[in-house]
C-alpha cells in the first residue's frame, strides 16, 4: 500500500499553539518577517523587470488597540492574490517563501528572504482566538479576506483593501492580554526586529503616527573602512548593555563560501574575580535568532560579545537552535582565523595599541592557544608577554633573537617576590610577570613545542640564576642551622654568590612547584605531596660570615642568628604564620638589643 500521510487540522493546531516555539514572544518576529519577505519580494520583482509598480518607500507598521484588544501587522510588499492565500495560508508548511526563490531566483540565489518552513505566520494562534488577513495582490487582482479561529475553521471573501500589501490582524485571546501593553511589545519588536532591512514602525491607540523602532543598516552590514571607532564603541554598548569601552574588535565580512557577516567585541575585564559571560547575538538576514548559540563561536572565545548575522546557518523550524552540520564547524574555524589575523596585524602596524589592551586579550590568546594547535601557529609570533616593569617583549627580544633555549625568569607576584626581582634585575637578567592561573598550562605548552625552553620561576635554581661562584661543603654550619631551627630534613645549599647583599632565599624547585600549584588549582589533596625546598645560603654576605663564626666561636648568639637567617630567607618567599611572625619579631627584638 502507498499513499500520503494526512493532518487532521483540529490535532496540528494545538500542537502549534503550544509547542512550535520556545517562546510565545517570537510569534511578533515571525509575523513582522513575513511582512519583511513580502517587501524583499515585491522589491525583487521590480529589479527583475516584473512589476512596474515601483516603490521607494517601503515600510512595516506594528499597531497595537487596547480598544480593539488586537495587533495589527501591515505593510505595502507584495501582496496575495485568492490562489496565494489558498496555496499559502490555506495549507501548512507550504512555504511561499521558498515557492518565490524557486520561481524567480534559482537554487543558488541570495534573495534575503527569511522565511523557509512555511510555519511561521501560524505562531499567531499562540495568542490569538481569530486572525485576519486583509491583503491585495501586486498583480492588480481583487483583494482578500481571510478569517480563522483556533480550531483551523477559515472563511475567505472578496475583501475592501484597495492598495497592494497585507494586514495581519491578531484578535488576542482574553490570556495574552499582556501583549496590548506597548512598552512590553515594543521590547519584543526591538529585540526581534531592531535591524530588519525595511523601516519598522510601532503604533498605539495613543500614537497614532508611530515610532521608528530599526536601524535598516546595522554595523555588520556595513564597510568596515567607512566605520569610526566611536561608531563601533557606540553600537557594542547599546547592543551589550556594557558601560565600558571594548579592549579590541573584528568585523568579519565573510563571502564564498561561507557567507556570513559579524561584529565580535573583547568586552574589557573589570578585575581578574570577574566570570565574563558570553553574549554572542546570532542574527539570520537581520532577523535576531538567539543570544546562547555558542556551536559557532570557538570555545576558547566564548566570553567575547557581539553580532553574527549568518543566512545560511541550519536552524531548526522555530530557529531557536542550530542543526549540527559542518557548515558550522567551519564558520567556528574562520572566527578563529579572523581573530588570528587581528592579534597579527595589529602586532605588525600597530604594537603600541596591542600592547594597551595586551593585559584584557592575553588570555583569550593564551586559552587559544592551548585549546587550537592551529591558532598557536598562527599568533605565536605576536604573542606578548609582559615584564616586571610593565613592558611587554615577544620570546624572540626575551633571547635578543637568539635560538629559544636556556631559562625564561618569571615571577607570579612582584608584591610576595619583589626580593627576588631585585636580585636578578642586578643581574641584567629580564624577569616577565606570570600573576594568572592559565600562565601554568601555557608555559608547559611553550616548553613542549620550544626545545630546551624552561620557564623557571625568580625563586628556582636561584644559585645558577644568580652567579655562583662555587658551593661549598660547610658540613658544620649546615648541621648547626638544622638543629637551630628544629629541621632536621631541611635541604640547604651553602653557595658564594656574586651578590653579597642578601644572606638566605628559599629554593623552590620549580617541578616541584608547578605539581602543587596543579593541585591546588583542581581542588586536590596537596598533603604529603613533598615540595622540594632548598635553603640557599650565602657565604658572600657578611652575616653569615658572621654566622660561621660565631659557630665556630661557641658564641651563645650563635643559635638566635641562624634562626633569624632562617627566618628572614622565608619572609622573602611567603606570609609567615603567626607563630613564624611572632619569632621573627621576638628574635629580631633580641638581636638589635644586643
Amino acid at each position: 500500500m502507498k499513499g500520503e500521510i494526512s493532518v487532521q487540522t483540529q490535532h496540528i493546531f494545538p500542537v502549534i499553539k503550544r509547542w512550535l516555539y520556545s517562546e510565545k514572544d517570537i510569534f511578533l518576529r515571525e509575523i513582522v518577517s513575513n511582512a519583511c519577505d513580502a517587501v524583499t519580494k515585491h522589491k525583487r520583482l521590480g529589479d527583475l523587470g516584473k512589476t512596474d509598480d515601483i516603490c521607494d518607500s517601503y515600510r512595516i507598521d506594528v499597531n497595537v488597540s487596547k480598544e480593539n484588544k488586537t495587533i495589527t501587522v501591515s505593510d505595502n510588499g507584495i501582496g496575495m492574490s485568492r490562489e496565494d492565500v489558498d496555496n499559502f495560508i490555506n495549507k501548512i508548511a507550504l512555504s511561499g517563501a521558498l515557492d518565490f526563490i524557486n520561481k524567480y531566483e534559482g537554487e543558488n540565489s541570495d534573495s534575503g528572504i527569511i522565511g523557509h518552513f512555511g510555519l511561521g505566520f501560524y505562531s499567531a494562534f499562540m495568542v490569538s482566538d481569530t486572525v485576519e488577513i486583509k491583503t491585495k495582490s501586486f498583480d492588480g487582482s481583487e483583494s482578500v479576506h481571510w478569517s480563522c479561529n483556533a480550531d483551523g475553521e477559515f472563511e475567505m471573501e472578496t475583501g475592501d483593501r484597495e492598495t497592494r500589501g497585507t494586514d495581519v490582524i491578531l484578535h488576542l485571546t482574553d490570556e495574552e492580554f499582556a501583549y496590548l501593553d506597548s512598552v512590553k511589545l515594543k521590547g519584543i519588536l526591538t529585540k526581534y526586529c531592531g535591524f530588519m532591512p525595511y523601516e519598522i514602525y510601532f503604533s498605539d491607540d495613543e500614537n497614532k503616527d508611530g515610532e521608528k523602532i530599526n536601524d535598516t543598516t546595522p554595523l555588520w552590514q556595513r564597510n568596515p573602512s567607512d566605520i569610526t571607532d566611536e561608531e563601533y564603541i557606540e553600537f557594542y554598548k547599546k547592543t551589550m548593555g556594557d558601560y565600558l569601552d571594548p579592549s579590541m574588535w573584528i568585523h568579519i565580512n565573510a563571502d564564498y563560501p561561507l557567507n556570513f557577516k559579524g561584529i565580535l567585541y573583547f568586552p574589557k575585564q573589570k578585575n581578574d574575580y570577574e566570570t565574563l559571560e558570553s553574549k554572542v547575538m546570532l542574527y539570520y538576514n537581520q532577523v535576531f535568532v538567539a543570544d546562547n548559540i555558542k556551536e559557532v563561536i570557538p570555545e576558547f572565545l566564548m566570553n567575547m560579545k557581539g553580532v553574527l548575522d549568518c543566512p545560511e546557518l541550519p536552524l531548526n523550524v522555530s530557529r531557536s537552535y542550530l542543526q549540527t552540520n559542518t557548515y558550522v564547524s567551519k564558520v567556528s574555524n574562520h572566527i578563529a582565523k579572523k581573530v588570528a589575523d587581528k592579534i597579527n596585524g595589529t602586532f605588525n602596524t600597530n604594537r603600541e595599541g596591542l600592547e594597551k589592551i595586551w593585559d584584557d586579550v592575553c588570555v583569550y590568546v593564551q586559552f587559544g592557544c592551548l585549546r587550537d594547535r592551529k591558532f598557536y601557529d598562527r599568533v605565536n609570533g605576536s604573542v606578548l608577554y609582559k615584564t616586571v616593569d610593565d613592558t611587554y617583549v615577544t620570546l624572540d627580544e626575551y633571547f635578543d633573537g637568539a635560538e629559544k633555549k636556556g631559562n625564561v625568569y618569571y615571577a607570579s607576584s612582584k608584591e610576595l617576590q619583589g626580593y627576588y626581582i631585585d636580585l636578578y634585575k642586578k643581574q641584567n637578567k629580564k624577569v616577565l610577570l606570570m600573576d594568572k592561573v592559565i600562565d601554568v598550562q601555557f608555559n608547559s605548552l611553550l616548553e613542549q613545542q620550544n626545545e630546551g625552553l624552561k620557564f623557571v620561576r625568580v625563586d628556582a635554581d636561584l644559585a645558577d640564576a644568580l652567579g655562583a661562584k662555587n658551593s661549598e661543603d660547610k658540613t658544620t654550619l649546615c648541621e648547626f642551622i638544622k638543629n637551630a631551627v628544629d629541621k632536621k630534613e631541611l635541604n640547604i645549599n651553602i653557595t658564594s654568590l656574586e651578590d653579597d647583599s642578601f644572606p638566605a632565599l628559599i629554593n623552590i624547585k620549580e617541578d616541584s612547584r608547578r605539581f602543587s600549584d596543579m593541585m591546588k588549582m583542581y581542588g586536590g589533596d596537596t598533603m604529603g605531596i613533598p615540595t622540594e625546598e632548598t635553603l640557599v645560603v650565602n657565604s658572600a654576605n657578611p652575616l653569615v660570615i658572621r654566622l660561621e663564626k660565631a659557630v665556630e666561636d661557641g658564641d651563645d648568639n650563635a643559635n638566635d642568628l641562624a634562626k633569624y637567617l632562617y627566618l628572614l630567607a622565608l619572609v622573602s618567599s611567603r606570609t609567615l604564620s603567626g607563630e613564624e611572625m611572632k619569632e621573627f619579631i621576638s628574635l629580631g627584638v633580641k638581636l638589635l638589643s644586643k
